[in-house]
This record gives structure tokens, C-alpha cells and sequence, in this order.
């Protein structure tokens, strides 16, 4: 071949690949092809059809009133987006369905909560998300996957009490957890403070407190809420030390088990998750269990007692303590707990200051007692406490 023609064969391969197309990753967005209601005489339901199970959660929104609904890792097929379903009842004006991001669907009913109140959930196969919006001028009823106010959860409403409490030292054994710069291990920090509390919680309340471990070993974290349930507890508490790649970074926040879309919770929940031994394939049950979590509500309540006595407790003594708040996260230590379960992250190794004051005895018995004057705050609410 003469090298005219190779050249030419050259400048040939060379367009080719520069205009034929490159091969599409799949999209892994389920469409949602279909939205639709019907208004019963004692209640209207709302059906969204997807089809495959989807991460969902929902809320409320004042001023105007209405609900909403954010359905991940979907598309909206082209003739719904925008769309307004007009019902003009006493209760319920209109329902909005849109794709809110390029992977968020958003379904919006716009209601009077004056004059009623609503339940979100779903069926399997094919998968559904169902809103029943109900005429009444009666409380709401608590919502079973997402946290509602203060004073509507079923433990409340069936008077229960708190006898049994777990508390879950985070890590330990072959997994140190975070590592402060000084080398102070997050696994041997929440151990004392673990300890501690079991004292205070027995010495003061009279509970009986288990603790999942009382030692320096391993254990996987989806064990741990077997444990708890195994043990019939009442509470799980999860104890571990925050890091973050900024040192400047300080603070406190509590978890209990639920969806996030936050990118710090994230960060958060993949480094406390990465010792698991579960893998992708599990996804679907995982799922399924955050989705079907009963205890979101007084998870939220409890994580709140102690998010805001912990604080105060440390405040009383100590300088700057910043509250990061209340948060859900999927974090595999929660997952399967049939309690009210939450995840307390004391403080930041990564903090040079709070890394020294966590060396303090002194500083890890007043997060001790912060912890313990939550779960007492907590206790009292349901009527059940001393």
C-alpha cells in the first residue's frame, strides 16, 4: 500500500472516531408514566405508579399549606411534567407533579390542614407510593415514615414506658474508627463514655442498660441491632466521635435512621458504614427496611432530647460548642432496629480542641450526663418517667 493511501486511511479512522457516537451509559432513572386520584366519599387517594422500588421521602410546607413528595433516581415521562390535577373539593384544591432535579420527581398536593390530614406510604410490585388525604378536623395522624411533631407517636399513644436500654460503643477490636492526630482512637473514647452512662442510667434511673460490648472487640455493625432486638430493649443508643477533612470543623449532631440527600450526612454515614460486610446486592432489602421503618418518628423525638441536653450540658462548662443538629442518615448501626434507635457523634477528633477535650475524663462524663438528661428528657415525655 502506498503511504498516499495509508495516510488517507488514517485521516478516515481519525473523523470516524471523532463523529461516531460513544456508547451511552443506561439510565438508571425509573419513568413515571402515570399519576391518578380518586375522591371516595370518606377520602381522596393519590396513586403514583412507578413500577420499580424507589427511594422516597416526604414533609409539609406552610403558607400555602400542602405536602410533598421527592421520588429519587426518577424521570418524569415528558406529557406529566408540569401538570395540574384540579379537585376543587373542601379539602384538597389541586395536585402538582414535576421533575423537580434531572433525577428528583416531585408530587405536590395542595390542601387545608385545617381541614385534613394525610398519610404517605407504598405497595410492592409494582412498586407505588399512595397518599391518602382524609376530611377531618382531627389531629393528623403520625406519619409511619417520616418524623412528625412532638406528642403524636405510637409509643405515646399506647402509653408505653422505657425499661431496657442498649447503648452501642461505636467500633472497636480490629476497627479503631476516627483517629485524632495525637493517635486518640474514637473506638476507645466512646467505650468510657458508654460505660459511663450505663452508670448514670442505672444509679439514677434504675433501667437495666446493656451494652454491646464491654471491651475492646469487633463488631460488624448490622450486628448491633440484633443484639438490641435480641435483648427486647426499649432505647439503642449508638455512641461514636465525629472527623471531618476540615479541621476547623466542631460540633455535635445526632442521627436516627432515615434517607438524606445532605452531603455532609453522607460523608458521615459512608465513613460509620465502611466496615460493613454487606454488599451492592443488598440494596433492595436495605431499602425496603429504611422505607418500612416504623420508628422514625420517636427516633427523631429521642435523637432531638439528647441533641439539645448534650449541648446544653457541655455549654455549661465548655466554650463554643456548636450544635450541627438533628439528622437523618442511613447508617447500617440503625438499620433493623425495632426500637427507637439513634446515632450520637459526640465530638470531632478531627477538632484540634475538641480532640484535647476528649482526652479530658472530666469532658467525657459531662457528654455522658448530656446523654443521659436526653434519654431522661425523653422518658419523662411519655408520661413514663420518675
Amino acid at each position: 500500500m502506498s503511504k498516499h493511501k495509508s495516510c488517507w486511511l488514517w485521516i478516515i479512522l481519525f473523523f470516524s472516531l471523532i463523529f461516531l457516537p460513544f456508547p451511552s451509559h443506561p439510565d438508571s432513572r425509573m419513568e413515571i408514566h402515570n399519576l391518578r386520584y380518586h375522591t371516595h366519599p370518606s377520602y381522596t387517594r393519590i396513586v403514583v405508579d412507578i413500577g420499580k422500588l424507589r427511594e422516597y421521602v416526604f414533609s409539609e410546607l406552610l403558607s400555602p399549606d400542602r405536602i410533598y413528595v421527592d421520588i429519587y433516581q426518577a424521570k418524569l415521562n415528558p406529557i406529566l411534567h408540569g401538570k395540574i390535577f384540579l379537585v376543587e373539593n373542601d379539602y384538597l384544591k389541586q395536585i402538582r407533579i414535576a421533575q423537580k432535579t434531572s433525577s428528583t420527581v416531585r408530587v405536590v398536593a395542595d390542601l387545608d390542614f385545617k381541614k385534613a390530614y394525610y398519610r404517605v406510604w407504598h405497595l410492592p410490585d409494582p412498586f407505588r407510593i399512595i397518599i391518602d388525604i382524609f376530611p377531618s378536623k382531627r389531629p393528623r395522624l403520625p406519619q409511619p415514615a417520616q418524623p412528625a411533631k412532638s406528642g403524636s407517636s405510637i409509643i405515646r399513644q399506647l402509653g408505653l414506658g422505657i425499661q431496657r436500654v442498649v447503648i452501642d460503643p461505636g467500633h472497636g477490636g480490629k476497627d479503631p474508627g476516627c483517629v485524632g492526630k495525637s493517635g486518640l482512637r474514637e473506638k476507645k473514647i466512646v467505650l468510657d463514655v458508654a460505660t459511663r452512662l450505663k452508670k448514670i442510667l442505672e444509679s439514677k434511673e434504675g433501667l437495666e442498660v446493656i451494652m454491646t460490648r464491654e471491651s475492646d472487640i469487633y463488631l460488624d455493625p448490622e450486628s448491633r441491632t440484633v443484639i438490641a432486638n435480641q435483648k427486647q430493649a426499649d432505647l439503642f443508643i449508638s455512641i461514636h466521635a465525629n472527623a471531618n477533612r476540615s479541621r476547623k470543623l466542631s460540633g455535635i449532631e445526632t442521627f436516627y435512621l432515615n434517607f438524606s440527600q445532605d452531603p455532609s450526612v453522607i460523608e458521615t454515614a459512608a465513613r460509620e458504614n465502611a466496615t460493613s460486610t454487606k454488599n451492592i446486592s443488598a440494596m433492595k432489602d436495605i431499602i425496603e427496611r429504611i422505607v418500612q421503618n416504623s420508628k422514625i418518628v420517636e427516633s427523631k423525638e429521642l435523637a432531638e432530647s439528647i441533641q439539645n441536653s448534650l449541648v446544653k450540658s457541655l455549654s455549661q462548662k465548655y466554650s463554643n460548642v456548636k450544635s450541627l443538629g438533628v439528622k437523618g442518615g442511613p447508617f447500617w448501626v440503625l438499620i433493623g432496629g425495632e426500637m427507637p434507635s439513634v446515632l450520637v457523634e459526640i465530638s470531632h477528633l478531627s477538632n484540634p480542641t475538641e480532640e484535647k477535650r476528649l482526652k479530658s475524663p472530666q469532658y467525657r462524663q459531662r457528654v455522658a450526663q448530656g446523654i443521659y438528661e436526653g434519654i431522661k428528657e425523653y422518658v419523662n415525655s411519655l408520661g413514663k418517667g420518675k
